[in-house]
């Protein structure tokens, strides 16, 4: 049983490494905070504190009430649509470049990284669609007749995920950094290209549950 238990999780490995490869949100969040920051860890650890709130609230059977429940749906996206066209909307105005060397990060006090893991958790952890992932996709991998727990299993597949996440994450950050650092025309438009895709995510969002 134990054998089978490790093939669903292996089975599950790659499932999510394919889905944290398509660009969305994350992608967009990281490669700004790249730019924008000497170091991604605060943005990619917030996103991954999202994450294991996430991992937490599917184990606590929480999310089917609240994939039940249209009204506290309705307002979980518009919450999330609305913190990502923010988001973006402040990315436009303030498009990122990579700092240089000799600036040295100015905003790399204790305030600004617990400030860059804020975003990240909020971008991640009030994402509803990765709520409806959570609660669709994990559950597939998990056996009710297990010798492991049930939410035990969503747990090591929760933390599965964020460990996806998190070297996808830091690796497109900090290849951003370098590969655009001396580029400063592409750096900027870059993150201008990504803050439009928190706008778009946002909007798409809030037209799929409003409309």
């Amino acid at each position: 049983m134990e054998t089978v238990e490790m093939a669903g999780i292996g089975a599950f490995w790659s499932v999510s490494f394919l889905l944290v490869l398509v660009p969305g949100a994350d992608w967009a969040y990281a490669i700004t905070a790249g730019l924008r920051h000497r170091s991604v860890l605060p943005a990619v650890g917030g996103m991954l504190g999202g994450y294991v709130l996430l991992t937490a609230v599917v184990a606590a059977g929480l999310a089917t009430a609240v994939a039940g429940s249209p009204t506290v749906l309705t307002v979980l996206t518009a919450a999330g649509a609305a913190y990502l066209i923010w988001l973006g909307a402040t990315t436009l105005a303030r498009p990122a470049a990579a700092p240089r060397a000799e600036d040295g990060d100015e905003q790399d006090g204790s305030g600004s990284w617990v400030g860059r893991a804020v975003r990240g958790l909020g971008i991640s952890g009030l994402n509803p669609k990765a709520l409806l992932l959570f609660l669709a996709l994990l559950p597939q991998f998990a056996a009710r007749d297990a010798d492991w727990p049930f939410a035990a299993q969503i747990v090591a597949l929760g933390l599965v995920h964020t460990a996806n996440c998190a070297v996808v994450y830091t690796g497109v950050g900090t290849t951003a950094r370098r590969i655009l650092g001396a580029r400063p025309a592409v750096a900027t438009a870059v993150s201008r290209l990504s803050g439009a895709a928190m706008i778009l995510v946002g909007a798409l969002l809030l037209a799929e549950r409003l409309v």
